[in-house]
Parts: structure tokens; C-alpha cells; sequence
């Protein structure tokens, strides 16, 4: 499936904000790859205006993404995200038996500058054979935050060709058609920039990934 050719459905949006589900493999703004598309300007084509990132999806993630329609609505969100008031729930399918529930408290490196504190806890949902299916909830938000702590845990995510274990995500690929990260970002909620009232926003999963899970025997 072509990243580049597949919807990013609007699935929420009013004068100040809009948030879509990003696909995975596509990039949330042009960087050195130069891309044919990207979100922000998929979006503003959808839109028909500006639009201002306030965070960050790794590339082969895919869901819930965030972006404002002015400038001060942007500064106001982005700030959330500083306080870390924003609330985020990810999903993701972990290589082996991952405890019940448990927490990862150690900091991650930055591109540049001494490592910094990043949170993350975690809750396993459900299990198939060499495989955990997690709940994740990132309490900060570094670079590659859940991937490179689930890693720590010797639970990487499966179909990470970066950090995660070549052997298992080719038996996925071929097991279940699990040919991308198996890690989405399922729900977001936020304080309304001009209104302050608590908005939720739910990601259904896309068909790459509902499809090989379903195949696996897991309930989304």
C-alpha cells in the first residue's frame, strides 16, 4: 500500500484545530527524503489553509495527529504538550510475553545534549504465542519515546526495522501480512484552545494493521 496514494481522514475539526489519522510510512512534514507527499500538505489541501504542526508521529506510526489552524492556537497546544496535559494512548504488538502491566523510567538521549527523563507505562491486552498486544501510555515525549523504551524491555515493536528483531518481524510478515510498525496512536485528548473544554479524539485502526491483527486473533 502506497503511503503516498491512501485518504488522511479528517477526524476532528472546528475553527482553531484540526486532527487527522496519519497513515503509516507517510512523513508528517518535508524533510531531506523529499517525499512526494506529506501530511501538513495533504491536510492544507484538505483544508484549504494553513495548517500548524504541534507534534510529532514517527514516520511508520500511524493515527491520531494534531495540528492547529492559526498561529495562537498552535502556541496554545504546543504549550500543552510542554505541560504534558495532553493525554495520549497508543497501541502496539511487542515481540514476546510482556508482563500484565509495568512502567519504563529511563532517559532517552537527544540528538544533541545529555540524555532527559522519559516516562512511559504500559498494560498487555492481550497475548498470541510469541507476541503481546499493549496498551501504551507515553508520560513525556521524546524522539522515538515507546520504541526505543520498549526495546530497553526486550519487548520491541514488531515490523521495527530499526530497533526491533529482523527474525520475528519477517515471521509476521509472512504469518499474518504484517508488513509495517505495529504501533498506533489510538486516542488523543487536548483542552480546546479557545474554550479550554477537554476534547477526546479516537483513532480507529487502519486495514494494514486491523487486517494482520485480526488474522492473529487480536481483538483491536
Amino acid at each position: 500500500m502506497d503511503p503516498h496514494t491512501v485518504p488522511v481522514p479528517i477526524l476532528s475539526r472546528d475553527a482553531r484545530f484540526v486532527v487527522v489519522a496519519k497513515p503509516s510510512g507517510l512523513a508528517v512534514h518535508r524533510g531531506l527524503a523529499q517525499d512526494p507527499t506529506y501530511v501538513l500538505q495533504r491536510v492544507r489541501d484538505a483544508v484549504g489553509r494553513h495548517v500548524y504542526p504541534v507534534h510529532r508521529l514517527d514516520r511508520p506510526t500511524s493515527g491520531a495527529l494534531l495540528m492547529a489552524l492559526d498561529r495562537d492556537a498552535a502556541r496554545i497546544l504546543h504549550d500543552q504538550f510542554d505541560a504534558r496535559t495532553v493525554a495520549k494512548r497508543y497501541l502496539a504488538l511487542v515481540r514476546g510475553r510482556a508482563p500484565d502491566e509495568g512502567g519504563v523510567d529511563s532517559p532517552l538521549a537527544r540528538d544533541s545534549g545529555a540524555p532527559v527523563e522519559a516516562l512511559t507505562r504500559y498494560r498487555t491486552l492481550q497475548r498470541v504465542r510469541r507476541a503481546s498486544w499493549l496498551e501504551v501510555i507515553p508520560l513525556t515525549g521524546r524522539k522515538h519515546q515507546i520504541r526505543r523504551h520498549l526495546r530497553r524491555i526486550d519487548h520491541p515493536v514488531v515490523g521495527d526495522v530499526t530497533l526491533g528483531d529482523g527474525s520475528i518481524n519477517r515471521q509476521f510478515r509472512q504469518r499474518c501480512g504484517l508488513w509495517r510498525l505495529a504501533l498506533h496512536a489510538s486516542q488523543l485528548a487536548f483542552d480546546h484552545p479557545e474554550t479550554g473544554a477537554r476534547i477526546q479524539v479516537d483513532c480507529p485502526l487502519p486495514p494494514d494493521l486491523a487486517g494482520p491483527l485480526e488474522r492473529l486473533g487480536i481483538q483491536g
